[in-house]
């Protein structure tokens, strides 16, 4: 069995750590707080993140040298705004580009409009874009932790590392497709978080099931028109990184999106939402993202503009929904009949 370092003690980066306990391997379980290390390790919770025991053979760790030492993989599961300080830090550290490099972080950095791939590959000395992993898909991390049957789906350009991220994953309960589309991957987990922001915002304004229905529908789209415009497969859209882990975050309380959608739809704004969290809502800073790409690609993203405005510019909830309810009249199967065209010419 293989030993492996978990970069990020959140609830996502324990529920991942669980996996690979259940699979056998040594886990060592990174935070960069001290006293959160010593509490998983006393205790075997994290109760701020999973009400659940953690397996005896996960390991937290504080000093990051300790927790990556000999390792065969490496899963970086820390907020994007992160993931830049992370990696310059395991330069350091690292004896060799030997170890496996897998991430499982979902979001674009605003102002460069980076994938956290592209992140990594720019910030890891002796690590090159064929070299990463990213694992995504519909999978809330309360269920994953409780064993509670979940597929995902990794993808690296290179088959034989996305080969090595299934093995170690795999199980009775956690089910993993392999891709090579590195970018449709990311961009669908990524952007699916703006959508849940915007289901939240539709429930917590009291609308129904139709409202919802058309935003996840809607929103599918716009994802699909950015991410074809930066050489995503559009079928990977169709997908567990696409409309899968859309549905998800889309329509369940486990997601942190929703929820803060949920809060601002109900008046709240959004400095008081961020501090009601308690956790990172990466919706908020991939909306700033996509809102930067959508212009720099010439993509039109009605429900992602109108999200940004909700965010930062203060713009009324309902004059928003407004807003999108008269926007001028089209056909629908124009979307369909360029979705197509994408898929043809792939």
């Amino acid at each position: 069995m293989a030993k492996v370092a978990v970069l990020g003690a959140g609830s996502w980066g324990t529920a991942l750590g669980i996996v690979l306990a259940d699979n056998g391997h040594d886990v060592r379980l990174w935070t960069h707080r001290k006293e959160q290390a010593d509490a998983i390790n006393l205790t075997h919770k994290n109760e701020n993140y999973l009400e659940i025991m953690i397996p005896e053979q996960i390991k937290a760790y504080h000093d990051l040298q300790e927790a990556i030492t000999n390792v065969e993989a490496i899963v970086i599961v820390v907020p994007t705004k992160a993931i830049r300080e992370v990696c310059k830090n395991l330069n350091g550290l690292l004896d060799s580009s030997s170890a496996t490099l897998i991430h499982a972080s979902k979001g674009i950095e605003p102002i460069s409009l980076k994938r956290v791939s592209q992140m990594i590959e720019e910030e890891m000395e002796g690590y090159q874009y064929e070299d990463i992993v990213v694992l995504s898909g519909p999978s809330h991390a309360e269920e994953v932790a409780k064993r509670q049957p979940t597929t995902v789906t990794v993808s690296s350009v290179n088959r034989s590392n996305a080969k090595i991220a299934q093995d170690l994953f795999i199980n009775e309960s956690f089910r993993v497709y392999t891709s090579t589309d590195m970018v449709g991957i990311e961009l669908g987990g990524a952007l699916k978080n703006i959508i849940a922001l915007g289901a939240g915002i539709s429930d917590g304004l009291g609308y129904g099931d139709n409202a919802k229905a058309a935003l996840i529908t809607r929103g599918l789209a716009e994802i699909a028109r950015l991410g074809t415009s930066l050489g995503a497969n559009p079928l990977s859209f169709l997908g567990l990184p696409g409309v899968g882990d859309l549905i998800v975050t889309c329509t369940s309380v486990h997601s942190r999106n929703w929820r803060a959608g949920n809060l601002l739809g109900k008046g709240n704004k959004l400095e008081e939402v961020l501090d009601q969290m308690g956790m990172v809502v990466e919706g908020v800073r991939t909306t700033k993202a996509a809102y930067q790409f959508a212009k720099k690609q010439q993509v039109e993203m009605p429900i992602t503009t109108g999200i940004y405005q909700i965010l930062f510019e203060d713009k009324n909830p309902k004059d928003v929904v407004e807003q999108l309810m008269n926007r001028n009249k089209r056909e629908e199967m124009e979307d369909l009949a360029a979705l197509l065209r994408s898929i043809n010419t792939k």
